[in-house]
């Protein structure tokens, strides 16, 4: 049945991407949340999801989507899986998603319900999240789910030249900005802009990263 209404209020809010908005209508919201929460799975409010962690406000997810601007056939690094709302959006927008969280039980949980989907372009790590995933880069795209203090050299080095990066940042009480930077194609300074002030849990850092089989 997919959401609708959801993407016609992200309409009216400003996200004008049609392919950003054609994947949030066609998914439901309802199927990342936890079953006590899923009469409110269509409010533009982030949500609990379990271990500390929230599925965010859909508008959020669309705006950074949008930011994003993932493209067929481009490989997206996204860190934090959480319930795997963002990464079922990135996974019909693109190539291949490599995706990494820190909790294994919502990583585990992400991997069943986006293999119930049919979603099979997605690389699952249980891992910490500022160390990005090494082995798979370069990525065309970077986006971040959790907010870290200041962005990760890691991810940044990890980033194609010509490659872009959303990600919020800034401490865990206080105010945060999401960014979103551009890696230059060669020798220059990289492009970093302010998108908008948001408040984000906390990317932590976790033991050293396993697969998901």
């Amino acid at each position: 049945m997919g959401d609708v209404a959801l993407a016609e209020a992200l309409r009216r809010q400003g996200i004008s991407n049609t392919r950003v908005l054609g994947v949030i209508r066609d998914l439901e919201r309802a199927e990342f949340v936890p079953e006590s929460m899923r009469s409110s799975a269509g409010e533009d409010a982030p949500l609990p999801i379990g271990h500390g962690q929230t599925i965010s406000q859909p508008f959020i997810v669309a705006f950074m989507t949008q930011a994003l601007n993932p493209q067929p056939g481009e490989r997206v690094l996204e860190i934090g899986t959480g319930s795997g709302y963002q990464t079922a959006v990135l996974s019909r927008l693109c190539g291949q998603v490599y995706t990494v969280e820190a909790v294994p039980e919502l990583a585990g949980q992400a991997r069943e319900r986006l293999g119930r989907l049919g979603l099979d372009n997605i690389h699952y790590q249980v891992g910490d999240g500022t160390a990005g995933w090494p082995e798979a880069a370069p990525f065309d795209a970077i986006i971040g789910t959790a907010a870290p203090e200041r962005l990760p050299p890691a991810l940044y080095q990890q980033l194609r030249p010509g490659g872009r990066l959303v990600l919020p940042v800034g401490p865990r009480h206080g105010a945060q900005e999401l960014i979103r930077v551009t890696r230059p194609l060669a020798g220059e300074t990289p492009t970093v802009e302010k998108l908008l002030s948001v408040r984000f849990v906390p990317m932590t850092s976790t033991p050293p990263p396993r697969l998901l089989h």
